[in-house]
This record gives C-alpha cells, structure tokens and sequence, in this order.
C-alpha cells in the first residue's frame, strides 16, 4: 500500500504563486512516473505535468513557462511550482505516483487533492 499526502493548495491573487507537494510512503522500492493532475468544477481531470525518474518533463500548453514540476527522489516527493497564476488555474490538483513495491508489484496511487484558488 503506498499513500500520498499532498500539501500547499491555498487562495492566491492572479500573478501569485503557490507551490504543490506530494510525498509517498508505504511500500515503496521504486518510483517511476510522477504526475500533476487537476480538476476544475464541471470539468474533465486533465494532466498538468509529468516527470519520469530520470528526470524528464512534460508539461499542458497552458502551464508552460509558468509551472515547473521537480522531485526529490530520496524523499519520495514530488513538487509543483506555480508562478503567475491566473484565475483559470483555479482546481482540485492531484498528485498520482507510478511505481514498484518491495514485492515487485506494480502500484499507482492517487492523492486526496488540494485545492487551488486564483482570484482575479
């Protein structure tokens, strides 16, 4: 079992910053993908950002240049910093963690969500 406990949502003014973390712990021998999703009220969860174990990143065209997404991958944490944030930034954000437990299963496991406000 590998929980996420996610931290750093709050209410910002647009062009202010928050960062996001999300850190695991359970069963954990390895940790591949680590990802940001959101949801906005009424609509889909869309992926946010993205980085791999070996650094890589990936981002959704309306973040880049403004969101940067790390990990540290001895604390089995991940980050989401958000820089010029603009109203319709405003969402539930979810971390989501792919990896490989101590007993050579694959997981996937989802945080509870932290709520991000941007007023205008």
């Amino acid at each position: 079992q590998v929980q996420l406990v996610e931290s750093g949502g709050g209410l910002v003014q647009a062009g202010g910053s928050l960062g996001l973390s999300c850190a695991a712990s359970g069963s954990i021998f390895s940790i591949n993908v680590m990802r940001w999703y959101r949801q906005a009220p009424g609509k889909q969860r869309e992926l946010v950002a993205a980085i791999t174990s070996g650094g890589s990143t990936t981002y959704t065209d309306s973040v880049k240049g403004r969101f940067t997404i790390s990990r540290d991958n001895a604390k089995s944490t991940v980050y989401l910093q958000m820089n010029s944030l603009k109203p319709e930034d405003t969402a539930v954000y979810y971390c989501n963690v792919e990896g490989r437990s101590w007993s050579s299963r694959p997981f996937g496991s989802w945080g509870r969500g932290t709520q991000v406000t941007v007023s205008s």
